[in-house]
C-alpha cells in the first residue's frame, strides 16, 4: 500500500455534503492510499485511527467468526469504509476492510473527522441517515437467517446487491464475486451456493459470467423471497 497526496475530487458521500469552504482544509488533512486486488487496510481488533472513502474500486467489509469468514458490507466510489470505529473514546475496528480489486481509499484521521462532523450540520444529519439504513440493513440480515432458505437469502442477497452497486451497460452487476465471497456475504458454503446458483440459472432468473451476475426474471427473484 502507498500513501500519497492528491486533489480531491468532491464526489465521495463526505464532499457532497459539507460546507464548501471545508474543502481545501480536507485536501491537506486527507491521505489517498493506493491498493491492490487483495490488499487488506483494515484489520479487525486494530486501533480505529481513521475514515475512509472510496475513491476507486470496490472494498468488501467482512468479520470473522471463529474460522469462518462474514462479509458484512460492499463499498464502491463514494461509499463511506471504517464507520464502525468510530466512537465517543478511542477504540478497536470490529471489522476488517480489502480491495476486492485494485482501489483508491482516501484517509481521514478519526479526530479530524470529528471535528468535520461538528462544523457541517448537513454532513452530520446524512451520517445519521445512512447509520439507521445500516442498522435496517443488518437486522434484515439478521432476520433473513432465521426465516428465509439459502436460496431466499441468495435471492435477497442479489437484489441488495442490484440496488447498492448498480449495474453496466450489459446488465450484470457491477461487481465480481467468487461464490466463496458470496457464501460469506450470505452465510452459506461454498458447495450450497454453487447449487443454489445452477438452480436459478436453470430457472433463467440470473446469467452470470466471469463472477458476475445479471438479474433476467426479478419477478420470480421476488418470488423466492
Amino acid at each position: 500500500m502507498a500513501k500519497k497526496k492528491k486533489d480531491c475530487e468532491n464526489t465521495c458521500f463526505m464532499c457532497k455534503h459539507i460546507i464548501p469552504a471545508w474543502k481545501e482544509l480536507i485536501n491537506a488533512n486527507r491521505e489517498i492510499i493506493k491498493l491492490k486486488k487483495g490488499d487488506q487496510f483494515i484489520q479487525e481488533g486494530t486501533p480505529a485511527e481513521g475514515i475512509y472513502f472510496v475513491q476507486e474500486g470496490v472494498i468488501k467489509v467482512h468479520k470473522h467468526w471463529g474460522d469462518k469468514e462474514s462479509i458484512v458490507r460492499f463499498a464502491k466510489k463514494g461509499n463511506i469504509v471504517g464507520h464502525r470505529g468510530l466512537s465517543s473514546s478511542q477504540t478497536l475496528f470490529p471489522i476488517s476492510a480489502t480491495a476486492l480489486e485494485n482501489s483508491e481509499v482516501c484517509f481521514i484521521p478519526i479526530d479530524f473527522f470529528k471535528t468535520i462532523l461538528k462544523g457541517n450540520p448537513d454532513f452530520t444529519y446524512e451520517m445519521l441517515l445512512f447509520y439507521a439504513d445500516e442498522l435496517q440493513i443488518s437486522e434484515q440480515k439478521t432476520s433473513n437467517q432465521v426465516q428465509l432458505s439459502v436460496k431466499g437469502r441468495l435471492a435477497w442477497s442479489i437484489l441488495q446487491l442490484e440496488q447498492k452497486m448498480g449495474i453496466e451497460g450489459d446488465g450484470y452487476i457491477n461487481i465480481t464475486l467468487s461464490k466463496t465471497d458470496i457464501a460469506a456475504y450470505i452465510g452459506s458454503t461454498y458447495e450450497t451456493i454453487y447449487r443454489m446458483m445452477k438452480e436459478l440459472e436453470n430457472e433463467q432468473i440470473i446469467e452470470t459470467s466471469n463472477k458476475s451476475i445479471k438479474i433476467t426474471d426479478r419477478e420470480k427473484l421476488r418470488q423466492i423471497l
